[in-house]
């Protein structure tokens, strides 16, 4: 009885051994994966989803083994876009909801830059007749100077000889007239011009006062020097009120305009608050550092800023309103899956509890943590903030539209075969059948007859990956 009993023990341990040498290997083509053949009609690659193929085999990118396409849950009217998670999937996904509002929201804009003087507050010094310098009162460059100091004197022949004139035409007449509008001319006021008719005698020299009151930040002018007209001969700057000249990226103007309020800050003087007014935005960008000039208007009192300082700016914006006083339409920064010119955002269905839809929108500038939407939403619409990418790669794999398909390119996209569509692996041209006017090519002679078992199920799962079969010419498909 025990050797009956040992025999038998041994028979099934022999009969186990061989089964499982005789069963599915893991990962052989019969494994687990065949299994899934009887019910998926469309094969793809865990790497690469684009790839859509009707049978099982190899991925042509990188030769992974095809695993079957995840089987939609969708109806035959349901939207390609639309996909429905259970509760336990919505968890697993982590998706959260926010509705999409009308509320005004605040963006601040940080710019950097320099201080220059106001053009408008600078003038320059040059002589309207030709001479020697023989004295200089502003003697070096910085020296702060008021409106009407004289800056130096020069002697001129030429002058010389206009104020004899001057005083030899008489007291009334076109010669008085005449002399007088030269001197003027020539640089000298209508008091200097009365005082030399009043004294009777020529000035040997002729002064240079400064036109407005200011700081000497240039000077070109040295004693004893012979200068001609129109040389500049110094450079007087007011720099009670300064700019600040910032640079703007292209992606700040939607925030920036004329009459803001900015907030300063100097490398000099840290933590001490200053105040600006931005009066102008230059109408180009620069070429080379991509970025476009703002200037501000400081008050410097004190002429605590020097010009070529550093300085830092805030600028607080807020979104503007569509023109009709209602806020604008916002949805957060981290809802939208942004590729290119496009925005898609993943929609909570009403009505139907874990269904999302894709729908691409139209945004405006970021504003924070905030993205503006010009079109595409409205307002109490729920948009998904965490968990639309996973959303969005579950369709991709699906072969449905997405973030990198738009619907449009997967309608417009035709592929010409190049893989098998009852094995998958690469077409020999060798081995075809004709169907219906097409020419659809196999891997070898032994797919022809189980593609004639079923062909319009193959021919879908190929046009459903975007391949279209070979029109076969004079046939009812030929172009």
């Amino acid at each position: 009885m025990k050797k009956r009993y040992l025999a038998a023990g041994i028979l099934l341990l022999a009969f186990g051994f061989f089964a499982g040498r005789a069963g599915p290997r893991r990962g052989a083509p019969g494994s687990a994966a065949a299994g899934g053949a009887e019910t998926a009609a469309i094969w793809t690659c865990s790497m690469h989803p684009q790839i859509r193929q009707p049978g099982p085999g190899l991925c042509p990118l990188c030769g992974m083994d095809l695993v079957p396409a995840a089987a939609s849950s969708r109806g035959g009217d349901e939207p390609p876009r639309r996909l429905a998670l259970s509760p336990a999937a919505r968890r697993l996904a982590e998706v959260d909801v926010t509705p999409a509002e009308r509320r005004p929201v605040a963006v601040d804009v940080r710019l950097a830059g320099r201080i220059e003087p106001d053009e408008t507050r600078v003038a320059t010094i040059a002589p309207r007749v030709g001479g020697r310098i023989d004295r200089l009162y502003a003697n070096f460059t910085g020296i702060a100077v008021k409106a009407g100091d004289p800056l130096a004197d020069l002697y001129s022949p030429e002058l010389l000889a206009a104020q004899q004139e001057l005083l030899q035409a008489g007291r009334a007449g076109a010669l008085l007239d005449a002399a007088r509008e030269r001197l003027r001319l020539w640089g000298l006021t209508s008091e200097q011009v009365a005082e030399i008719e009043r004294g009777g005698q020529v000035r040997e020299h002729l002064a240079f006062h400064a036109p407005l009151g200011g700081v000497v930040v240039e000077k070109d002018a040295r004693e004893g020097q012979y200068v001609e007209a129109g040389m500049p001969l110094f450079t007087v700057a007011d720099l009670s009120t300064v700019w600040a000249v910032l640079d703007a990226y292209e992606s700040d103007l939607a925030w920036l305009r004329e009459g803001q309020e900015t907030a300063l800050e100097a490398e000099a003087y840290p933590g001490e608050p200053l105040r600006g007014t931005i009066a102008f935005i230059e109408p180009v960008v620069d070429p080379m550092t991509r970025t476009v000039r703002v200037r501000a208007d400081v008050p410097n009192p004190g002429g605590r800023l020097k010009p070529g300082m550093f300085i830092r700016a805030t600028v607080k914006a807020s979104t503007a309103g569509d023109g009709t006083g209602a806020a604008p339409l916002v949805i957060p920064a981290s809802a939208p899956l942004i590729t290119g010119a496009r925005a898609v955002v993943y929609v909570a269905v009403p009505g139907e509890e874990g269904a999302f839809e894709g729908r691409e929108i139209a945004l405006g500038p970021r504003a924070g943590d905030f993205y503006v939407v010009r079109s595409g939403l409205e307002e109490g619409e729920r948009v998904v903030t965490s968990g639309a990418f996973k959303l969005d790669s579950s369709l991709q794999i699906q072969g449905r539209p997405s973030m990198m398909s738009p619907p449009a390119a997967l309608a417009a996209e035709s592929k010409a075969q190049s893989v098998c569509p009852v094995m998958g692996g690469k077409i020999d041209k060798k081995f075809y059948t004709d169907y219906q006017g097409l020419r659809i090519y196999f891997c070898c002679g032994a797919c022809d007859a189980a593609f004639s078992a079923g062909p319009e199920k193959y021919l879908e799962a190929m046009r459903a990956a975007g391949v279209e079969p070979e029109p076969l010419p004079g046939g009812p498909h030929a172009h």
